[in-house]
């Protein structure tokens, strides 16, 4: 899961500091004059908040994937698995009607690989040379086959506007929040504006909500798989997809994806529970195919 971990990381980056610094310039202050609350305005200031953390994290997405998982992109093959990599990747993109991706291989034991970039004409598409050596070829194609759907099908954009939405309602609550734990419950006086309680209560709010939030945006991520799976059947095959999932699912207690790259991957173990998981149970996705989903 590590490159959903690392988004929503980033996310709560950036809300925060967008926090501090908006009550630093007083901003919180005028939401509150006159001790009556701005709905239209906090709603703007929200939204703007909210959309920031997740603009900027796809922006990031491809730079974050390559140094989470030490990527190299292939520029020159040198032997012939990197080139028969290059052209099916080639041949899929141009297939799909993208702009052909860059192609990357990074060293982990695991049977995975994951697609990402805000552009689907400048994406990134990297494989594990876990997978490289425990796949076959028609099965590698699959794969590549669903990682290119992820792009063509714009998910990572998608879910960047996904969590922006969450996290505006997030800010706007966790606000409404704070000043009424500020006003209701410690009693400031309303003519100061926000105290350091409001600011407390805030965070805490954003913590507990966003928790909750990640909820919507797993959900889309789990629904998102089946047409990335649809997609790869269509590209290199149904058997072929339907291979790759049964060979991921013999190597799914070893296939450990790193916390932060789940969200684009071809496989997850998930969280703590179902609610939780960027990928739905790979029977499920299986079985799927099967009944020509």
């Amino acid at each position: 899961m590590k490159r959903i971990f690392l988004f929503i990381l980033t996310n709560v980056a950036v809300l925060f500091v967008i926090n501090i610094t908006l009550r630093l310039l007083g901003v919180d202050r005028w939401l509150d004059h006159n001790g009556g609350i701005n709905f239209s305005a906090l709603l703007v200031l929200s939204a703007v908040i909210g959309f920031s953390g997740s603009i900027i994290s796809l922006l990031m997405s491809k730079w974050m994937a390559k140094q989470s998982v030490g990527a190299q992109v292939i520029t020159n093959p040198f032997d012939p698995t990197e080139r028969w990599l290059v052209e099916t990747v080639s041949r899929q993109a141009q297939a799909a009607g993208i702009g052909m991706p860059e192609v990357a291989i990074y060293d982990a034991p695991d049977v995975n690989a994951f697609a990402t970039g805000w552009n689907r004409n400048e994406a990134l598409v990297a494989v594990s040379t876990g997978l490289l050596n425990n796949m076959s070829k028609d099965e590698i194609e699959a794969v590549l086959g669903h990682e290119i759907t992820h792009v063509a099908n714009g998910d990572m954009v998608t879910l960047a506007l996904i969590q922006g939405v969450v996290n505006t309602f997030v800010v706007f609550f966790s606000k409404l929040f704070g000043l009424f734990v500020d006003r209701a419950l410690l009693k400031n006086d309303e003519r100061n504006g926000p105290g350091i309680g409001a600011f407390v209560a805030e965070i805490a709010a954003q913590l507990v909500l966003g928790v909750l939030a990640s909820i919507v945006v797993m959900r889309f991520s789990r629904q998102r798989e089946f047409r990335a799976d649809a997609g790869g059947a269509n590209l290199a095959g149904r058997q072929k997809m339907i291979n790759a999932l049964e060979r991921l699912k013999v190597n799914h207690e070893q296939a450990v994806m790193p916390q932060n790259m789940a969200a684009m991957a071809i496989s997850s173990v998930g969280g703590f529970s179902k609610l939780f998981m960027t990928h739905p149970p790979l029977e499920e996705r299986i079985e799927a195919l099967r009944a020509g989903y």
